[in-house]
């Protein structure tokens, strides 16, 4: 368990603005630790999801934005399910790693680089095309023989296929795309997430792909 001295460091800004893009009050959070009682990967965070809520709502930018649990969440929902307050906490651990992202604090490269190919894939076929977005990832994280022996059993059940699959229409989900990176390049206000329920996550990870680029 590390020690964090919150008498440190204090961004009062920081806390501002991570209510203003998660459209959620981190300060309605009063520490019940329900969110950490229910999340899968406790067992791997190096900050409890309870812990990160409360040092956002202390200011303590560096110490949350360089935290690995922000990139290890899988965003399942169990938290925000369990938060007695109503707080998207999902939404906020969402938010946190973007803004980790776009300002150099990524501390789990390989997860980036998964999210990049993801993401690229979709923005090129419209929908991921498994084996090169697979491609792409090993390329750029060097894991060559990460699952290899997965490989030929997946391949025998047809579940990955040699040619990408372009849905149509993929113009339309690669404009979306440009539209953004075309906005950033302008210099326009960052995109900030709606709120839940216009919304889902995953839309608004989407919505606010490369951001930092």
């Amino acid at each position: 368990m590390q020690t964090i001295n919150l008498s440190t460091h204090t961004d009062p800004a920081f806390t501002q603005q991570v209510n203003e893009e998660s459209h959620q009050d981190v300060a309605l959070c009063y520490q019940c630790g329900n969110c950490t009682a229910g999340c899968p990967y406790t067992f791997v965070y190096d900050i409890p999801v309870h812990q990160i809520m409360r040092l956002v709502q202390a200011g303590q930018k560096d110490t949350v934005l360089r935290s690995r649990s922000l990139w290890l969440c899988a965003t399942c929902q169990s938290c925000t399910t369990r938060c007695p307050n109503n707080i998207d906490v999902a939404q906020v651990m969402d938010v946190l790693r973007h803004m980790a992202r776009r300002e150099g604090y990524v501390t789990e490269r390989n997860v980036k680089l998964f999210y990049d190919a993801f993401l690229e894939s979709v923005h090129k076929h419209g929908r991921v095309y498994e084996l090169g977005a697979m491609s792409s990832y090993i390329a750029h994280s060097k894991r060559v023989m990460t699952d290899a022996e997965l490989g030929p059993t997946v391949m025998a059940k047809g579940k990955l296929s040699f040619t990408p699959h372009n849905i149509e229409g993929k113009e339309h989900v690669a404009a979306i795309f440009d539209r953004y990176m075309e906005k950033q390049e302008q210099g326009r206000e960052a995109y900030r997430p709606f709120q839940a329920e216009r919304m889902s996550p995953v839309a608004a990870w989407l919505r606010r792909l490369r951001r930092e680029e």
